[in-house]
């Protein structure tokens, strides 16, 4: 395992501007195999959901893996829709079954595997923006954070700590 830090640089200029540094780390895994047995077996869920997504029009298919306090595993894959915005990301199906089906439970930890039908995926993607503004806000109404593991279909996975490690500039109610 090792770190990967991304930040920016903290200046001030003579005039009143200001810059503010913004740093995250991940963890980076260089297989499955390095991950902890649990997270070993929901990373193996997640690749099954993935397996069965309905994804006909990019061939990019995406499976994600909750664990919920409970102990309780939920999956989700991509379902795409000819009508584009339609279709819905393997990580809200995941995340709005759960709570749809066990509301009010903490989700722990979520992996996330994707598999494109044209190349060979080795690079861990994150999830999108929308799903990162989603799971945000399920991170911030059960106040405590979730991990994302996420991978290609093989290779490198990379471990995010927190919701906030992949969208430190979050939007919530609270600005409402």
């Amino acid at each position: 395992m090792a770190l990967l830090s991304i930040s920016a640089t903290s200046t001030t200029n003579t005039s009143s501007l200001k810059k503010l540094k913004l740093e995250i780390q991940l963890e980076v895994f260089e297989s499955v195999s390095e991950l902890p047995k649990d997270i070993q077996e929901l990373m193996n869920k997640a690749q099954q959901a993935r397996e069965n997504a309905y994804a006909p029009y990019s061939h990019f298919k995406v499976g994600a893996a909750l664990r919920l306090l409970s102990g309780e595993t939920v999956i989700g894959n991509n379902q795409e829709n000819a009508a584009f915005p339609s279709g819905l990301c393997a990580e809200r199906v995941a995340v709005f079954h759960a709570g749809a089906t066990s509301p009010g439970q903490t989700i722990t930890d979520m992996t996330v595997s994707v598999r494109s039908l044209k190349h060979t995926v080795t690079e861990p993607i994150a999830p999108c923006g929308a799903c990162r503004q989603s799971l945000a806000e399920y991170e911030q109404n059960q106040k405590s954070p979730i991990t994302v593991y996420f991978m290609g279909e093989s290779g490198k996975v990379m471990k995010a700590a927190s919701i906030k490690d992949l969208l430190p500039l979050i939007f919530d109610g609270t600005y409402l």
